[in-house]
């Protein structure tokens, strides 16, 4: 009877595979007059190591994205993607991912008009001013847009650390369209 040359396993004749640790084994060249083995002589096969604890299984190729995983990516592209988790089958179920998908349209929708608005009244200024307002609109308008991008970035932090951070306004209203 082969042995799996990774783990020691005994393996049956004809199997690709090792069945303790999935790795290929190859074929022995049969002996010549090998005696059968008595039941005393036969080696049971060692169970595959334990995973330590706290240890994800490896993922299965049909297997789900993980929920904090798929809260982060509902911030990626902000109402495009928290639009498709709403809608994607396994997540829109889940109460911690529907909860970020809603925060990431409104956080998004959110800044977008901010934006808007920051920009027409510096617009204004500009031209009401003559340019004086512009020296100091375009640098507030540069540090509002850091401002949200490192907002960004913080949420998506907290949804990959399994937190339901939420904003004061926005994340009110996304608890209540979640569900939760």
């Amino acid at each position: 009877m082969p042995f799996c040359s990774k783990c020691g396993t005994n393996v049956a004749e004809g199997m690709a595979f090792c069945p303790a640790c999935g790795s290929p084994v190859k074929a022995a060249a049969p002996t010549p007059a090998a005696a059968a083995p008595t039941p005393a002589a036969r080696v049971t096969p060692t169970p595959a190591p334990a995973a330590p604890p706290g240890a994800y299984p490896p993922p299965a190729s049909s297997a789900p994205l993980a929920p904090n995983i798929a809260g982060l990516l509902t911030y990626i592209a902000g109402v495009i993607t928290g639009i498709v988790f709403l809608v994607i089958e396994p997540y829109n179920r889940d109460k911690f991912v529907r909860f970020h998908a809603y925060q990431s349209i409104f956080f998004c929708v959110a800044t977008i008009v901010i934006q808007i608005a920051l920009s027409i009244v510096t617009g204004i200024l500009v031209h009401l001013s003559f340019g004086i307002f512009g020296l100091l609109m375009f640098p507030v308008e540069g540090l509002v847009g850091l401002a949200f991008f490192l907002l960004w970035l913080f949420l998506m932090y907290k949804a990959y650390n399994n937190e339901r951070f939420m904003l004061p306004i926005i994340g009110e209203l996304a608890a209540k369209q979640a569900g939760s």
